[in-house]
């Protein structure tokens, strides 16, 4: 078809950042919105990996090939159906939100990708991909995933006060932006709390959720948060800045990271970029919803934002502004930069 972008066994894709999401429901927009995000503001090759309901899968292709060829060029992407290689499919497909729970499966599904950034359909990309992908040459030789706390704070986190099953460090992970070494993930033997001896990753799920099912509430979350319990040398942790929610700042500002550098991935859960809970996570999600591609990132995009954000400062998000604005404002110079030195480059030739 015409801007179908086809990948998946080309040389190119071994020079991408491989970005995955898990799309059901009424979560078409909110992707899409990500996948915006991404291609704004990173530098190297993307490809996405899809993973949708069947009626999702034309509408996804529609969409993304209404965008313009100088950003469509930046990525390929691939669409694929939800599947689950063990245990009850439907059960799996009820576990938490709506196919959530694929994103346990990309190790088993992906089987030619070797490294992977999932992210939920409700995160915004404020500074380039390529940043948190280089977090990938940090993991030490054990380590085959990273992630980010669930909070900062014990004595205000919701595993350190109401789980009744085993999670990682204190305060637990979040897994709505979770960096994966596939490769690893696929060799190694974990340690479990079912026999003496490891399982792989793809033996371990099915008995793993058989288990644990009567006692997790947020689905695939909680059982990440068992697997890096007993296997706490394979996770790295992110600081917050990386997977910064309300969570971080309903409560006064909690993630230092995000004081000190800015937000670079935002992480609207709990529906608030469409309702009035925190204008703050919802005017950076309309704000890059409705930038229109080939304007200019500071006139179309930065500064509806700041005056945007003049109408949150009575929130408790909203009082901290400089934090959601300090990251992308960086990355929109680069970009430009950028463009600036590419655009003297092609003069200089001719």
């Amino acid at each position: 078809k015409p801007g179908e972008q086809k990948h998946s066994k080309e040389p190119s894709s071994l020079q991408c950042m491989h970005l995955a999401v898990v799309a059901c429901g009424d979560r078409l927009e909110e992707t899409l919105i990500m996948l915006k995000s991404a291609v704004l503001f990173s530098n190297r090759r993307l490809c996405f990996h899809i993973f949708a309901e069947d009626s999702l899968k034309p509408e996804f292709e529609e969409k993304l090939q209404e965008w313009p060829s100088s950003y469509t060029k930046k990525f390929e992407y691939n669409i694929y159906p939800i599947t689950f290689s063990v245990g009850n499919a439907q059960e799996w497909k009820k576990l938490f939100k709506p196919c959530a729970a694929q994103r346990l499966f990309l190790p088993v599904i992906l089987k030619e990708v070797d490294s992977l950034l999932y992210v939920d359909t409700d995160v915004l990309f404020l500074r380039p991909i390529d940043d948190i992908w280089h977090i990938l040459k940090e993991f030490n030789s054990t380590q085959l995933a990273a992630m980010a706390p669930e909070h900062e704070i014990p004595k205000i986190g919701w595993y350190s006060r109401f789980a009744r099953h085993p999670y990682y460090g204190t305060t637990g992970v979040n897994s709505g932006v979770m960096l994966m070494n596939l490769t690893r993930i696929r060799n190694a033997q974990f340690k479990n709390s079912m026999i003496p001896s490891g399982l792989t990753w793809e033996e371990m799920l099915y008995p793993l959720y058989q288990k644990y099912k009567n006692y997790i509430t947020w689905g695939d979350q909680d059982l990440l948060n068992i697997i890096f319990y007993f296997n706490p040398e394979c996770l790295y942790v992110f600081p917050c800045q990386w997977n910064y929610r309300p969570d971080h700042c309903m409560y006064g500002s909690n993630c230092k990271g995000a004081e000190e550098e800015g937000v670079s991935i935002l992480h609207g859960n709990r529906g608030v970029y469409h309702d009035e809970k925190q204008p703050t996570f919802k005017a950076l999600y309309e704000v890059i919803r409705d930038f229109p591609f080939e304007d200019n990132l500071f006139q179309s995009l930065y500064y509806p934002l700041q005056s945007k954000f003049l109408d949150t400062v009575h929130t408790l998000c909203g009082r901290i502004p400089q934090v959601f604005l300090k990251q992308i404002e960086k990355t929109m110079k680069k970009v430009y930069e950028n463009r600036v030195i590419v655009y003297l480059g092609a003069n200089h030739r001719y």
